[in-house]
């Protein structure tokens, strides 16, 4: 199939890779030519718009980062419904705001085309070894058409509901993992604050109860002060600005998703936007005055 591609960072790049390696002809554009140079030699097609990938496939997949940036993929000048037909897809697994995409997708069904919102969990790890979960919104049988597609990287594919469902899902991973992450910050500082070893209190957690997959990953980067690793926290302040906004738009109390939203505003006041977001321990750790 030809199938086109928008997004070719850390989790956009691995996924376009093995779509390619099962056999589909890519077509891309990226705003930056170094973007695409890892392709060079292959059997793609670079197209100098999003409309022109449009055109030129059934199904074209984003995942970056904003919602205006999708929006201005899917809907400014020179986009993807200048080329969209009726039967193409759209499918984005960027996370963004469900309200944007719910206005992707009626802009796109008048056209006769459709959209799925559908936000991937499992980091750039998942993306490489082609096991992310996707959680996808919109209708059940355009799903269906494009899962062989979506079965190429992700081990997990579940259909949530309509239009922007995907994104709730995705809004509430959220909402859970980077709680956790706090969690495990703050348990890492109370060992520390006792004068206990973090490594050895973090051993007898995973073999009990409080055991998961934030203590294991994250409890280690902490410990290692490896803050190098994995997701920007950039990018878990900006899916937090989202989950907020529709928290008060909804009238829907957060407090434990406000606590920590607070945490990652301070995080990236003190500069640590491009760090792994175990990094959240020094915000606690500066606040204590036990910055290591």
């Amino acid at each position: 199939m030809d199938v086109g591609f928008v997004g070719l960072g850390a989790m956009g790049r691995p996924m376009a890779r093995h779509l390619q390696r099962a056999g589909h002809r890519l077509h891309l554009w990226a705003r930056r030519p170094e973007s695409v140079a890892p392709f060079a030699g292959t059997d793609v097609v670079v197209h100098a718009t999003p409309a022109e990938v449009a055109a030129a496939t059934d199904v074209a997949f984003t995942i970056i980062t904003t919602s205006e940036d999708v929006a201005r993929v899917a809907l400014g000048e020179r986009s993807f419904i200048e080329g969209a037909r009726p039967g193409w897809v759209h499918v984005d697994m960027s996370t963004i705001a469900p309200g944007t995409t719910r206005r992707i997708a009626a802009a796109l069904a008048e056209r006769g085309a459709a959209m799925l919102d559908a936000p991937v969990s499992g980091g750039a790890v998942a993306a490489e070894a082609g096991t992310v979960a996707m959680m996808v919104g919109g209708d059940a049988a355009v799903l269906e058409r494009v899962r062989p597609l979506l079965e190429c990287f992700a081990r997990a594919v579940v259909h949530v509901g309509d239009n922007g469902a995907g994104e709730v899902a995705k809004a509430c991973n959220q909402m859970v993992m980077v709680a956790a992450i706090q969690a495990c910050a703050e348990a890492m500082l109370l060992a520390q604050a006792h004068g206990v070893d973090p490594a050895k209190v973090r051993e007898a957690l995973m073999g009990g109860s409080a055991s998961s997959r934030m203590l294991d990953v994250m409890g280690e980067r902490m410990i290692r002060r490896d803050f190098a690793a994995g997701i920007e926290a950039r990018l878990h302040h900006k899916d937090f600005g989202i989950l907020m906004d529709e928290a008060a738009r909804l009238g829907t109390p957060l407090p434990i998703a406000a606590q920590v939203w607070q945490q990652l505003n301070a995080l990236m006041s003190q500069g640590g936007a491009h760090d792994d977001t175990s990094s959240l321990i020094r915000v606690l750790e500066a606040a204590s005055g036990r910055s290591a």
